[in-house]
């Protein structure tokens, strides 16, 4: 059996739990596109029946509370592969992101173009999903939204490295990334519970979204587009859950 590490770094956005390899193909348009994802296996059923399904329209925020939340991420080598559904890096171990009392450890980003989690409906170009577990197994998320603007460094060494079409991790020589580079100055961040945004839906996930967006230039933004395409799935219900936005 593989360990919930391996799990997640190898598989990236498709499989963030310690589950089988899923052996269903899915995509995120016609006949295996969201709005039949849980129809597809009884694996994914919860992507259809589940109540407390990501991503989600951050406007609908029904509290306000100074969410505690800091992250302590290192530099590293450039780990990068693409998974058929989006671009992903691994990260070495070592960096953190601790949210009230719990902390956990930073695995991958990966990024959906356009955004997942909008705001009043409206998406933003892209957005960034740091995912991280703690040392039980549960899985907690960052996210990160993008604005066309100045290009992002950081961006550029992901872009340059990443597979055009379904490949394994591979460390890319001499190249190292740094995570606080995709991160805006401030984390102030809407929180709530949540689940994978991808097949199987996975509920009991630890969501934050920083308020704050960073920019990337239209030359990167079609960059990604032109490898991932649109692998964004739409808003869910919200279905009565606590959505704290930020205080200030």
């Amino acid at each position: 059996m593989k360990s919930l590490k391996s799990v997640l770094l190898g598989m990236g956005a498709a499989a963030l739990v310690a589950t089988p390899v899923l052996a269903v193909e899915w995509s995120y348009e016609g006949a295996t596109g969201p709005e039949n994802w849980g129809s597809l296996d009884e694996k994914y059923e919860l992507c259809a029946k589940g109540l407390m399904q990501s991503p989600i329209d951050l406007a609908a925020a029904n509290a306000r509370a100074e969410v505690s939340l800091a992250t302590s991420y290192r530099p590293g080598p450039l780990t990068i592969l693409n998974n058929g559904h989006t671009v992903q890096a691994n990260f070495a171990a070592g960096s953190k992101m601790t949210s009230g009392t719990m902390q956990f450890n930073l695995l991958q980003v990966h990024f959906h173009t356009p955004s997942e989690e909008v705001m009043h409906g409206q998406q933003y170009p892209m957005v960034a999903h740091f995912v991280h577990a703690d040392d039980d197994g549960n899985l907690a998320v960052l996210g990160v939204l993008f604005e066309i603007g100045a290009a992002n460094a950081e961006l550029a060494k992901v872009i340059a490295a990443a597979p055009k079409t379904k490949t394994d991790a591979a460390t890319v020589a001499g190249v190292t990334i740094d995570p606080n580079k995709m991160l805006p100055d401030d984390l102030d961040v809407f929180r709530f519970q949540g689940s994978l945004t991808t097949p199987p839906c996975s509920e009991g996930v630890n969501w934050h979204v920083a308020k704050d967006t960073v920019t990337m230039s239209a030359e990167q933004l079609r960059a990604f587009g032109g490898i991932m395409g649109n692998n964004a799935r739409p808003v869910q219900p919200l279905n009565g859950r606590l959505l704290v936005a930020p205080a200030g």
